[in-house]
């Protein structure tokens, strides 16, 4: 099984390569499930209703978030109506929405996605390693596939959780700080992992922001209004080449064979 996982997508510049690319790319690299973090895609901060819906539409399945999620207040109402749009199971309970979302690919295989966010350097939230167990216990187990975005700022608790989970899901991606790294490998037990799988928007620019502000705002520290910039517009996502055939040796889940970078311009 083929899964396309694409990196946050801010702005409408990133929207705009999702439109432009996304259904060739499918088409292409023979896609059964396609999954996208999307918590900057309104602005560089949130979503809507419509943007996601304009998401789903382009040929995402399911989208995850982050820290991000709840700045747009109109998607709190969205979120009982759309279930393919996650948000971190540990948050707080009574928070509008879930972390976890079970589905079909196109291929028939069963599949699960969890979005987890981590602790360190962000607002308090619960234990997104207690919320993996709890959430993974509700998967039954002819759920084949899951797949876990773990949204964190540091490295290191990406990594944990990615050691954490090895042998019990099929891949560990992290997202949220926009910049990819090169460490994609499938770790000893059959979990694929990636620290975090890179941005979809603008990269001529500080993490999706135009640069002048940025750098206004180290040099001042002074309140800035940051905007989205604008150009050399990528997409980054990992190819996960999933054997929905095996096991993996700590739960009834499918191992990674191969986890691969690919990155994406529009012309």
């Amino acid at each position: 099984m083929r899964v396309l996982f694409i990196g946050d997508i801010v702005g409408s510049p990133g929207r705009r390569i999702i439109h432009d690319r996304l259904a060739d790319i499918l088409a292409q690299q023979q896609i059964d499930l396609c999954i996208a973090n999307c918590e900057n895609s309104a602005s560089g901060f949130g979503i809507t209703p419509r943007l996601a819906d304009e998401l789903f539409q382009a040929g995402i399945e399911v989208l995850s978030g982050g820290n991000h999620i709840f700045d747009r207040k109109e998607i709190f109402d969205y979120f009982p109506h759309q279930p393919r749009l996650l948000r971190p199971a540990n948050f707080p309970e009574g928070a509008p929405g879930s972390g976890l979302y079970m589905g079909a690919a196109k291929n028939g295989v069963r599949y699960a996605v969890l979005n987890l966010q981590g602790r360190t350097f962000m607002n308090p939230i619960d234990c997104p390693f207690r919320a993996a167990d709890r959430e993974l216990a509700r998967i039954p187990p002819e759920v084949k596939i899951v797949l876990v975005d773990m949204h964190a700022e540091t490295t290191s608790e990406k990594q944990a959780m990615g050691w954490y989970l090895d042998g019990k899901v099929s891949a560990v991606i992290g997202t949220h700080t926009h910049v990819a790294t090169a460490d994609e490998r499938v770790l000893p037990r059959g979990t694929a992992y990636i620290t975090d799988v890179g941005m979809t928007g603008p990269h001529d620019s500080v993490i999706g922001m135009e640069k002048e502000s940025i750098i206004r705002r180290f040099l001042e520290s002074l309140p800035t209004r940051f905007e989205v910039a604008a150009n050399d517009i990528q997409m980054n996502c990992v190819l996960l080449d999933l054997d929905d055939s095996a096991a993996l040796p700590l739960a009834p889940r499918s191992p990674a064979r191969s986890i691969s970078r690919l990155r994406f311009r529009l012309d």
